[in-house]
């Protein structure tokens, strides 16, 4: 069982009244709400909380990639998870992802993950997302009906630029290159291990299953919500005659640990009601552009996340509204609350009903301190991690997890003040 600690990178100074004020969190957010001294701030506090998780015994850490928004203060995973190579040694280093449609060329993503494949010394998991439509057709400008083509041609040429011996040509539909041969390649081989984030596309799991790759659900609204897509791909999978090897997928979870469940409602409380109150409030013209979901998602009557944020910021659409007060949150699962040992005992359960083997963990999220987030992530690898940490290995082998170099082998680098 592998437990990952994950960092959205919130702005965590958007104001009191921001829904009230403000159309959405993404796309076309306040400029002057932005105080890039206080973003100076965050950055360094976020790299300290994710180096601190490496510290404490955390398996992997996670980032990702987002644009325009003060929801993930992330444009560029890839610079975070560089600094992570020099400040940690053993957890692996989780980049979740590139958005694969946005880089022109493609060849740029397959170079820099060979290269933190190559600084952190095989430890890189590479996460390869289509994106959501605010970063990917709104901020970036692409075609929605022609993203997942893209996606997967971008993807073709990554891979066999990663494997390819020889230098070869590509001449697709949306890349024509005359020469590629990428320089570094990957330690590991013949590629890094590949995650694929997605929200519950039927079209995302079989090419999943296809390709061997782990599916993640990166679920905004916890177990009790994240079941019925989850158990979706399960169903999938014994469709296809695949196994149930737990370590096909992974799932994100709020958790929030303190000594006692008293304490753990006095602390998380204002950050969790600031995510899902500030955070989540996307606009749902930027949710849902035509295109974007395939018909066969929308015959199975899936959502992405996003969507399902946007909508419920508003209560359109059926969609209850997403809750916003402390005890609704910890009522609908969003975030798993309590000491130590109630956490683990629900992580357990969840762990063993979903058959999930990746399990990603925000201890850090809305306006959190990073002292309060460095208590919530010691608290979860002191005392709920050894709880759960056995499941799943006496049965099946993780062929998901990264092959790094032997501990011997690998560059210590200098420490300069």
């Amino acid at each position: 069982m592998k437990n990952l600690w994950f960092h959205l990178m919130p702005y965590k100074d958007l104001p009191d009244d921001f829904r009230e004020a403000h159309p959405s969190v993404w796309v076309d957010i306040d400029a002057g709400l932005l105080d890039p001294a206080r973003v100076h701030e965050h950055y360094n506090e976020f790299l300290d909380e994710l180096e601190y998780a490496g510290e404490v015994g955390f398996d992997g850490i996670c980032c990702n990639e987002h644009h325009q928004n003060g929801y993930g203060l992330m444009p560029s995973p890839n610079l975070i998870a560089a600094s992570l190579t020099r400040r940690t040694r053993s957890p692996a280093i989780c980049v979740m992802g590139n958005s694969l449609a946005l880089y022109n060329p493609p060849t740029r993503v397959a170079e820099e993950f060979a290269m933190l494949d190559c600084m952190s010394g095989g430890r890189l998991i590479a996460g390869f997302p289509v994106g959501t439509p605010m970063d990917t057709v709104f901020a970036y400008g692409q075609n929605p009906s022609k993203l997942r083509e893209r996606y997967l041609e971008a993807h073709d040429i990554v891979m066999k630029a990663w494997q390819e011996p020889e230098t070869f040509s590509f001449d697709g539909r949306f890349n024509q290159l005359r020469y590629v041969n990428v320089w570094p390649r990957p330690i590991q081989q013949p590629h890094p291990p590949v995650w694929i984030p997605g929200g519950g596309s039927v079209e995302t799991w079989q090419w999943c299953a296809e390709m061997d790759y782990v599916y993640c659900y990166l679920s905004y609204f916890g177990y009790k919500a994240g079941m019925a897509t989850v158990q979706g791909f399960w169903n999938e999978m014994d469709r296809l005659g695949k196994d149930r090897n737990p370590y096909r997928v992974g799932f994100l979870q709020f958790v929030g640990v303190a000594e006692t469940e008293r304490e753990a409602n006095e602390l998380y409380r204002g950050p969790a009601e600031y995510f899902y109150g500030r955070c989540l409030h996307v606009n749902p013209k930027w949710a849902s552009p035509p295109g974007y979901s395939s018909e066969a998602s929308q015959r199975a009557r899936v959502q992405s996340q996003v969507a399902q944020a946007a909508a419920g910021s508003r209560g359109i659409g059926g969609r209850p509204p997403v809750a916003t007060q402390w005890e609704d949150i910890v009522d609908l699962g969003y975030v798993v609350a309590g000491d130590p040992d109630q956490v683990a005992e629900r992580l357990r359960e969840v762990c063993l009903e979903m058959n999930v083997g990746h399990l990603m963990l925000l201890c850090q999220f809305g306006n959190m301190s990073t002292e309060l987030a460095q208590y919530n992530t010691r608290l979860y690898a002191e005392r709920v991690l050894p709880q759960i940490r056995d499941l799943f290995d006496d049965r099946w082998e993780d062929r998901w997890w990264p092959r790094p170099m032997a501990e011997a082998e690998r560059y210590t680098p200098a420490r300069v003040a």
